[in-house]
């Protein structure tokens, strides 16, 4: 009887710990667009988009106004996110490049500390194939239905190396379906939650379901394809807050929005800021960003200060009480006192390098349709030998010479460029005060030499650090 009475206590002891456990650490959800600029929500000013759903979380939540990508292009930002780091740190220095192994991603430190994690949509760090050292199940990802690129309506995803159809559905609700059905089922136990949500929208081609293209009847095909994609998301991220309350986690959990770079050229809104996708310049970097998290947040709050993507891994470790690996550099900050109102200014300066490597061809539902018929066949297939290769170390080392492209320091309110030329190898420099010339208009960089030697030294430094991850410094 006694034995019984202590196995009971020590039964009871443990489900009250766990219970903590669950309380002390929130569920994260990460979702991410695929191509949405800055001015691409209604809430920004953009005269025509129907967001409902992003407008009222904007409202509501913590509001990012001068929020960055990693990168003007999407796969490196989608690594800067998994790592806090600045994507060329890991190779990751173009589209379609896999981040390695020896990194350390959230989902790996998170399920260390005990999270169940997920990760649903597009993936682009590498292959979703079972065969590869670069699938999503590599990098810490218990669960997990990607897609190698973005993907279209009715597509064919990777369900943990199984190639499925999705037919008929809107491309953002295969991911957001995905995840809540795996949500309802990881609830059941005491771990709390981790999900990563990235759309394959607005990425073109720009193909939007009936009903959200008719929000826009009276504009061309193109506007009305584009626009039409950024309301599918809008509602299926409707569809995800909505599941969030049914699930009873809304309050505890931490649901994150951003988008993986600036706006496309011809039918993206950069919302007057300079450059586009693939630049350097405040259009081609400036994404929107929303936080939502009732329980620890409860109040609406508009945060002007410089955000970056490399910012979310600090920060949701911090959120979850987790101390940050430390043998790796980091880039990001954790962002909680800006979202407190403890601070008003980031403390560490923003560094951006846009490569002059080309990026590695994924085509998504070629390469899903291939998987399909293979297995079908009773056959699997190895990842993409570029993409395979890509994640060994450099051979020879890279140099900053050897890697070109534009790079940039963003300090406080100035930010200098760097940009190469890819034919002379000449450096040419600009700064701008974004305080008084947010669009990039006007170049001081002749009226202010000692800022700019000061600035040129900052980013020629970090520019060697980057180099000297890129190369292994930091693996063991």
């Amino acid at each position: 009887m006694m034995r019984s009475r202590f196995l009971i206590a020590a039964l009871f002891s443990l489900f009250a710990a766990s219970l903590a456990f669950a309380a002390d650490k929130p569920h994260i959800i990460l979702v991410m667009a695929d191509d949405q600029g800055w001015g691409d929500m209604a809430y920004n000013g953009h005269p025509k988009l129907v967001t409902p759903h992003f407008d009222r979380a904007a409202a509501t939540g913590i509001r990012f106004d001068r929020f960055y990508a990693a990168a003007p292009v999407c796969s490196p930002t989608r690594a800067s996110v998994l790592t806090g780091r600045n994507p060329n740190r890991m190779g990751v220095y173009q589209w379609g490049y896999p981040i390695r192994t020896q990194e350390h991603t959230l989902a790996e430190i998170l399920k260390e500390a005990g999270y169940t994690t997920g990760h649903f949509g597009k993936w682009h760090l590498g292959s979703v194939r079972n065969t590869s050292r670069s699938k999503p199940g590599a990098h810490g990802f218990d669960r997990w239905v990607s897609a190698p690129n973005f993907y279209e309506n009715g597509a064919t995803l990777s369900d943990e190396g199984t190639a499925v159809t999705f037919s008929g559905k809107e491309s953002s609700f295969i991911a957001v379906d995905a995840a809540l059905d795996w949500m309802r089922e990881a609830l059941e136990g005491d771990a709390p939650v981790f999900a990563v949500i990235w759309f394959g929208s607005p990425h073109g081609p720009h193909i939007a379901a009936e009903e959200d293209a008719a929000h826009y009847a009276d504009e061309k095909e193109a506007e009305r394809e584009f626009l039409g994609e950024i309301t599918g998301m809008d509602r299926a991220y409707g569809k995800l807050r909505a599941g969030l309350e049914a699930l009873g986690i809304r309050d505890d959990t931490l649901l994150w929005y951003c988008s993986d770079n600036g706006a496309l050229p011809k039918v993206g809104s950069t919302g007057g800021f300079r450059g586009n996708k693939g630049k350097v310049y405040e259009g081609g970097l400036l994404v929107p960003s929303i936080l939502e998290w009732p329980g620890r947040f409860p109040e609406h709050r508009i945060v002007e200060a410089r955000g970056n993507t490399f910012d979310i891994f600090p920060t949701v470790l911090e959120a979850a009480g987790i101390e940050p690996p430390g043998e790796h550099v980091l880039d990001g900050e954790s962002l909680l006192p800006l979202i407190r109102g403890t601070s008003d200014e980031r403390t560490r300066p923003m560094g951006f390098w846009h490569t002059s490597k080309r990026g590695i061809g994924t085509p998504s539902e070629e390469w899903m349709q291939d998987l399909k018929k293979a297995q079908g066949e009773g056959r699997d297939l190895p990842p993409d030998e570029r993409v395979a290769a890509a994640m060994a170390l450099p051979d020879p080392p890279e140099t900053v010479d050897s890697l070109q492209g534009h790079a940039a320091w963003i300090d406080g309110h100035w930010k200098l460029h760097r940009i190469v030329n890819r034919k002379s190898g000449a450096i040419t420099w600009e700064l701008y005060d974004l305080a008084r010339d947010p669009h990039e208009e006007r170049d001081l960089h002749d009226s202010e030499k000692e800022r700019v030697t000061s600035m040129q030294a900052d980013l020629e430094n970090w520019l060697d650090s980057v180099v000297g991850s890129l190369n292994g410094a930091e693996y063991h």
